[in-house]
């Protein structure tokens, strides 16, 4: 089992605070960043078989993290990425985001994000009436729609840069974003676990290839478990073999960051790249301003 993360004495300025992940893990709700702010708390929360680049490991590698602690965990939508189901999805529907979520299917996406069944399970039943969705649109629709967040693709690099190791702990749905492709290597009688692994492309990867900073590796519909579900949050540390205090979580949820903290991860409420880059130099992270391109 790896040590808990002691960030090195020569990365602290003389006023910024040290951070010790024990305390920090016995006591969840001890406040550490910005005191007077109730919304940042120190003690606050996918999985793939291929590890990007930005970790310097290969899938064949082994699971146990091997990068510089802390280990950091980051939420992707609406924290890294922007999320256009709130605004994008009921304008494909024409419809309000009221509509929409009276319409569909009340847990047909949970389903769909734990893994639990395919794409064309959830086009049948998206909606409670039965009625016909323009799938392909609607994913289109999603696609055109993502895009890195202010300021946050530079601070992904700059953790990089520092030799950071990053994952992607998500909550996040397999798409099969190639259809055609895979009909061209039935026909070409190619195995079909070849194919189905080859089309599982994450539109989000796919359109701004997050992987050249962090890995896709805790996605819920790889392991069927959600945030907020603590053994989520467990499974991941046993996979990084580290103590849960040598993780740093970024969500933009609260609920999650709370969960997180529950297990003794140190959870970061994002509300900006800004504002996370001020939590992270608090928690004595070897970065900053002069660090960001």
């Amino acid at each position: 089992m790896a040590s808990l993360w002691k960030p090195p004495i020569a990365f602290f300025s003389p006023i910024r605070p040290t951070f010790n992940p024990s305390k920090m893990a016995s006591n969840p709700t001890h406040t550490l960043l910005r005191a007077n702010d109730p919304d940042i708390g120190g003690g606050r929360k996918v999985f793939s078989s291929s590890l990007s680049v930005a970790t310097g490991r290969s899938s064949d590698s082994g699971s146990k993290s091997t990068g510089k602690l802390p280990v950091l965990l980051f939420d992707i939508m609406g924290t890294v990425v922007r999320d256009p189901f709130y605004d994008d999805v009921p304008a494909f529907f024409r419809m309000s985001m009221e509509e929409l979520l009276e319409l569909k299917h009340p847990t047909i996406w949970l389903e769909f994000e734990k893994g639990m069944i395919d794409e064309a399970e959830l086009e049948k039943r998206f909606f409670k009436d039965g009625r016909p969705v323009d799938f392909e649109g609607l994913k289109n629709c999603m696609k055109s729609g993502y895009s890195y967040l202010e300021g946050i693709e530079e601070l992904l690099n700059a953790l990089k840069e520092r030799n950071y190791e990053m994952h992607a702990f998500t909550n996040y749905p397999i798409w099969f974003v190639r259809k055609e492709i895979a009909c061209h290597f039935l026909q070409l009688n190619v195995s079909s676990i070849f194919v189905i692994s080859f089309c599982r492309y994450e539109m989000i990867e796919e359109k701004l290839k997050i992987s050249r900073y962090l890995s896709w590796t805790f996605c819920s519909c790889k392991n069927g478990k959600r945030k907020p579900d603590p053994e989520f949050y467990l499974e991941a540390v046993r996979h990084l073999e580290v103590e849960p205090a040598s993780c740093i979580f970024i969500d933009d949820r609260k609920k999650n960051v709370e969960a997180a903290k529950e297990v003794g991860i140190v959870g970061l409420h994002f509300r900006s790249a800004d504002l996370l880059l001020q939590d992270l130099c608090l928690l004595g992270l070897d970065i900053s301003a002069d660090n960001i391109a």
